[in-house]
């Protein structure tokens, strides 16, 4: 009996140890290379990774994603967006120059805190990224202050203390305002948006006067083309030989008496 109650226990014990190895295994497999993942809390640190793209495989629990100080220059279409508990997603100090259409279109409802600071951000638009109202941070980019830049600060919710770090490096107006924080331009009465409508204006009477001129110059070459066909006609029938009078017979009795 003893040798039996043994025998399970050890049994027992093999199995407990069996699974806490498959675990760990399943564990390591979610966990993407050069990341550090806590399970308890839900965070994934992959900063300082010298990543050049957003890693594959990100944990679907994930609630806060770390990927700060790599070289990350792009961020593709629903980069994030099977991460459906996502709360605070940092990205500072990578070398992202552009964003996907919709790279955070798909974001989780729940976010929080989105942090693209210190990158090299020069343009982004409302669509790039969605619905969002996750408090952000776009300061320390190299921005072109557009109409675009104008209505993406007027949609988001950017955090207060760092918006005055969103400086034009340069503007839909050249040098004018480089140097100058958006923020405080807006509040100064400056319009980016009325400047791209006067220039659309300006474009559109131009393409209307080109095809005017196109519309007037066609019926001039047409006018003149009529007439010029209608000189040879004449200069034709004028040249055609003229019809002999054939005698009658009263033009014969005449001619006899």
């Amino acid at each position: 009996m003893g040798g039996s109650r043994r025998t399970r226990w050890l049994s027992g014990r093999l199995r407990w140890a069996v699974l806490v190895l498959w675990l760990c295994g399943q564990g390591a497999l979610l966990c993407p290379e050069g990341c550090q993942c806590a399970w308890e809390s839900g965070t994934v640190r992959c900063a300082n990774a010298g990543l050049r793209e957003v890693p594959a495989g990100i944990p679907r629990d994930t609630v806060t994603l770390h990927l700060e100080g790599n070289q990350i220059s792009a961020i593709p279409d629903g980069a994030f967006q099977d991460l459906p508990r996502l709360r605070d997603l940092y990205l500072s100090h990578n070398r992202i120059e552009s964003l996907s259409p919709g790279a955070f279109r798909h974001l989780s409802p729940e976010l929080q805190l989105l942090d693209l600071s210190d990158n090299r951000l020069r343009q982004a638009n409302r669509e790039d990224f969605g619905p969002t109202r996750a408090k952000t941070r776009l300061y320390h980019n190299p921005w072109h202050c557009t109409c675009a830049l104008q209505e993406l600060m007027e949609t988001l919710n950017l955090e207060a203390e760092t918006v005055n770090g969103i400086v034009c490096e340069s503007s839909a107006r050249g040098g004018e305002h480089a140097g100058q924080p958006l923020v405080k331009l807006l509040d100064a009465g400056v319009n980016f948006c009325s400047l791209q409508r006067k220039t659309t204006d300006v474009a559109m009477l131009v393409t209307m006067f080109a095809w005017f001129t196109m519309v007037i110059a066609y019926v001039v070459y047409y006018v003149r083309q009529n007439q010029a066909e209608a000189r040879r006609h004449m200069e034709y029938l004028k040249s055609l030989p003229s019809p002999h009078k054939t005698p009658t017979e009263t033009d014969t009795l005449s001619t006899g008496f």
